[in-house]
């Protein structure tokens, strides 16, 4: 039975610590993979996030984890960001045209070389 309490109260201690993480989960475009990400960059609220930058998001993102990402990394930044401020849920590809042309413009950052001693 003690056993049993113990199991239990491990389960409350995670979902009252994990209150955040539900908040940001609900988001459209966040899975487990893009949550780790928030987590990353000391994003726990959507308060938080409503008050972040796709762009550097982004940025900060290659310089933690010391590693190059995937443009369409930024689309899903950008998608969240939108959601956050405003709670319109919109699919991260449809972002994909505006990074796209920013690209074209050469108005994007999207290599960790380049985003190194920002």
């Amino acid at each position: 039975m003690k056993n049993q309490e113990s199991v239990l109260m491990q389960q409350l201690d995670k979902r009252s610590s994990s209150k955040e993480l539900d908040e940001l989960s609900r988001l459209k475009n966040v899975g487990p993979a893009f949550r780790k990400d928030l987590s990353l960059l000391g994003i726990k609220t959507i308060s938080q996030l409503a008050k972040q930058d796709p762009d550097e998001l982004y940025i900060r993102l290659q310089v933690i984890t010391s590693a190059y990402h995937d443009p369409c990394v930024w689309d899903v930044f950008a998608a969240i960001v939108h959601e956050a401020k405003t709670g319109e849920k919109i699919p991260w590809w449809k972002f994909t045209p505006v990074r796209k042309q920013r690209q074209k413009n050469n108005s994007f950052v999207h290599r960790y070389k380049d985003c190194q001693g920002r």
